[in-house]
């Protein structure tokens, strides 16, 4: 029941966009189109929850016996670069008009600053590895249903004729991303 709570929590609770405000930059970059926006918020699943597992192993199993935790930001990012490239090789290999669409922000992910969040709020609240897991993944599916959600909203967004010409866009864009927020801030309460 715990694990649950948790996994609730980290998807609507503390949202890593909505809540805790990491991952921004790719999550307004790549919200344009639906399509790409489920698939960069797959790609997100992926790293955040095996970085989750690696940084993790590596801090508790290299890093505390040596002494050497003051090193665990250099050591986590190396293992998100590390990740990274591999699944850049992999979607560009395997789905290679979706490694087109997401173009710049692929790469990106090695400096998305929810992918390292996860990684040091695992280190900070101490989880065992297994909660450690169900938070990475809870805060990944978070990820991908706000970046799913706004791509939605922003491409009906796009076929609205009555929107004044200085709101299209950008400036549309973090309007909703504020009101959805607003919106998110309505689960604060669901568990304790």
């Amino acid at each position: 029941m715990k694990l649950l709570a948790l996994l609730v929590s980290s998807i609507f609770v503390n949202n890593i966009v909505f809540m805790r405000f990491l991952g921004c930059c790719p999550f307004l970059g790549v919200s344009s189109r639906v399509e790409t926006a489920k698939g960069m918020g797959f790609a997100v699943i992926f790293v955040i929850t095996f970085s989750s597992a690696m940084t993790w192993l590596a801090f508790e199993y290299l890093l505390v016996p040596l002494h050497l935790e003051y090193l665990y930001t250099l050591a986590f990012i190396l293992i998100i670069a590390a990740l990274v490239q591999f699944v850049e090789i992999v979607m560009k290999k395997m789905m290679p008009a979706l490694y087109k669409s997401l173009g710049i922000f692929l790469p990106l992910i090695t400096t998305n600053c929810a992918v390292l969040g996860v990684a040091v709020i695992n280190m900070n609240e101490r989880y065992d590895f297994i909660t450690a897991m169900v938070n990475a993944f809870g805060t990944a599916v978070g990820y991908m249903l706000a970046i799913v959600l706004m791509a939605g909203i922003r491409e009906k967004l796009e076929l609205c004729d009555t929107m004044p010409r200085p709101l299209r866009g950008l400036p549309i864009a973090l309007v909703t991303a504020g009101l959805m927020s607003i919106a998110f801030m309505g689960f604060s309460g669901l568990i304790r």
